[in-house]
């Protein structure tokens, strides 16, 4: 008889290289999971409710990191078209290389555009911006906010600043015109009874301004402005 021999069992042969790719599989994804319960072959499963945790927390943090990077340019002196918008006006391009006094005529203008447009939104406050306009134009303003007492506005408005130009920089005041385009085609208006009564012809279009603007006891105010072109400038 011839003596019994043993034979050796032998493990199934796995590639190293598939052994690295499950171990990569689930690197990229903070989504996976390894639970022995959910996969007999221990291979990282997809969990949706994570990865659409974990875009969300992206994003904040996206725009947290923006919103630092504003604070800390305006903080320093630099004016960038983000520092200069708010929720419901956005500055949507400003011109580079602007001046020290070219700066000053451009946030005196945001200043005052912004404020009669929150006056618009919000229906309160037209006596702040008294200081911002001449005596004439905060007349007109004050006139055509009175007489639309019976509307609410709502919406958003964005302006692409083209240039800031002074002349007559040696006279007793100063002028400076700054050329805009004017988007209004997100602002809506409604009636009393909540009915939306904009107009898209005179209202909710894109409209290219040169606005005045005249150094006054000390300040940069608005002194007039006029409409260059309807629907044909680009923020």
């Amino acid at each position: 008889m011839q003596p019994s021999i043993r034979v050796p069992r032998l493990r199934p042969y796995r590639p190293a290289a598939v052994v690295v790719a499950l171990l990569l599989a689930c690197a990229p994804l903070v989504a996976c999971s390894s639970e022995p319960d959910d996969s007999p072959l221990s291979i990282p499963t997809y969990d949706p409710e994570a990865a659409a945790s974990a875009e969300a927390s992206e994003s904040a943090a996206a725009a947290e990191a923006s919103a630092s990077a504003a604070a800390s340019a305006e903080a320093a002196g630099v004016v960038t078209a983000e520092s200069l918008s708010t929720d419901r006006y956005q500055v949507t391009s400003i011109p580079e290389d602007l001046d020290e006094l070219q700066t000053e005529v451009l946030k005196a203008f945001i200043n005052y555009d912004q404020a009669t447009w929150d006056v618009w939104f919000t229906g309160a406050g037209i006596e702040d911006t008294e200081s911002l306009l001449t005596p004439e134009e905060y007349e007109n303003f004050v006139n055509n906010f009175n007489a639309a007492q019976d509307e609410t506005t709502d919406g958003m408005v964005r302006v692409a600043v083209f240039s800031v130009s002074i002349s007559s920089i040696y006279a007793s005041e100063p002028k400076a015109e700054v050329l805009i385009c004017d988007d209004q085609s997100r602002v809506v208006s409604y009636d009393s009874a909540g009915n939306d009564i904009s107009d898209p012809k005179t209202q909710q279009g894109r409209y290219k301004k040169a606005i005045t603007m005249i150094y006054r006891d000390g300040a940069w105010i608005k002194s007039g402005g006029e409409a260059l072109s309807a629907n044909e400038c680009v923020v």
